[in-house]
């Protein structure tokens, strides 16, 4: 029986190569997050119990390999056995979807009007966005949360050479990786004005400007989220948000808080939103969060300003009303957060346990 690893996997799905994948978890762990694209059946427990028929009733395509998934790939290997039997041509993911938490995939945005270029490069099983904005042959990386390599190739790719690494804030849900990309690159470190780092870096305030060629990225300080949370305007026409705004939802404010210090962040986080919504509701929101699986269909997750004031409603009519609505839904904490957070504060990356820390969905949004 063998197996495949995520990138192979992922390179198929980026190219369009035949292939079913075939997600054999539990209904209630794939709900959270899945491979886009695949089929589910709930065999979980058959499986575990070893029983021959657990998916004898299952129909494939002809001629097209089948990549089994669950967890962590070890009942995904029983699962490939018992389709191998069949004749069919079957493979194992390789550490399962904890592994796959560090897929990714690329979409272009676009800017009208401008000379800037804005790759959306995504975590497509943890839903992160971070991205790559270039005007001539210089670029800088907002929110890197996948291995630097990854940045350089791409820019790489495109002829550009990294001049600034950025983060939105202090994340919560994965292991930032800005750090060592600076340290790779030899690119500038910035990140919002705060105590909590223990590493040199550029601080950045509100009002203040970077330029990327003939482009300019202004920062806004945006607080709630986190109390430092900072959003990025690239010349009047595009905002990077971090956590703080997305395209159908706002941040959460409860993390790393006492339930006195999230209602503060609550109101703080409603203030911060009422400043983005003075921006011309033709600015393209750019999230560093999406809370679904995101496809391989190279469709950048971006919307207008005005169609999130759309899609928000009610939520933004008042803010008490803003406050009492969003505390009675704080999702889960995402797992780990504690000990992400202490790494991120350190500039630490452990190797040994990325996929052990970041495993799950990120939970860092409010609809």
């Amino acid at each position: 029986m063998m197996t495949i690893d995520v990138e192979t996997l992922r390179t198929w799905l980026e190219e369009g190569h035949p292939v079913t994948v075939l997600d054999i978890r539990p209904a209630h762990e794939r709900a959270e997050w899945a491979i886009p694209g695949s089929m589910h059946v709930d065999a979980y427990a058959a499986l575990k119990a070893n029983d021959p028929g657990a998916l004898a009733n299952v129909e494939f395509p002809a001629d097209v390999p089948v990549v089994t998934v669950c967890a962590a790939g070890k009942t995904s290997q029983v699962a490939a056995r018992q389709l191998e039997e069949r004749g069919i041509q079957a493979l194992s993911l390789d550490g399962g979807m904890n592994a796959w938490s560090l897929a990714w995939n690329v979409a272009e945005v676009a800017v009208p009007a401008s000379t800037v270029r804005v790759v959306q490069v995504r975590r497509t099983g943890k839903g992160c966005l971070s991205y790559l904005v270039s005007d001539g042959d210089t670029a800088a990386v907002i929110d890197a949360s996948l291995d630097p390599q990854v940045y350089l190739h791409l820019a790489h790719g495109y002829g550009w050479q990294i001049a600034f690494v950025l983060d939105t804030h202090i994340h919560a849900d994965h292991l930032s990786r800005s750090r060592q990309l600076a340290q790779r690159s030899g690119a500038t470190l910035l990140l919002p004005e705060q105590t909590r780092v223990a590493f040199a870096c550029i601080p950045i305030r509100d009002g203040d400007a970077l330029e990327i060629g003939r482009v300019r990225l202004t920062a806004l300080r945006t607080p709630g989220h986190t109390p430092e949370s900072t959003s990025y305007l690239l010349d009047g026409k595009a905002l990077f948000t971090g956590d703080t705004l997305f395209i159908d939802a706002v941040g959460r404010p409860d993390l790393h808080a006492s339930a006195e210090e999230a209602q503060s962040k609550a109101h703080t986080l409603y203030h911060s939103i009422q400043r983005i919504l003075r921006l011309p509701a033709g600015t393209s929101i750019l999230p560093g969060h999406s809370s679904r699986p995101i496809p391989f269909d190279e469709a950048p997750l971006s919307t207008s300003l005005g169609n999130v004031r759309a899609r928000l409603g009610t939520l933004l009519e008042s803010e008490d009303a803003f406050v009492t609505s969003i505390l009675a839904r704080i999702p889960p904490t995402p797992p780990n957060y504690e000990r992400i957070i202490a790494c991120n504060e350190a500039g630490l990356l452990p190797e040994q346990q990325v996929i052990e820390l970041e495993a799950g969905a990120n939970r860092c949004a409010i609809a």
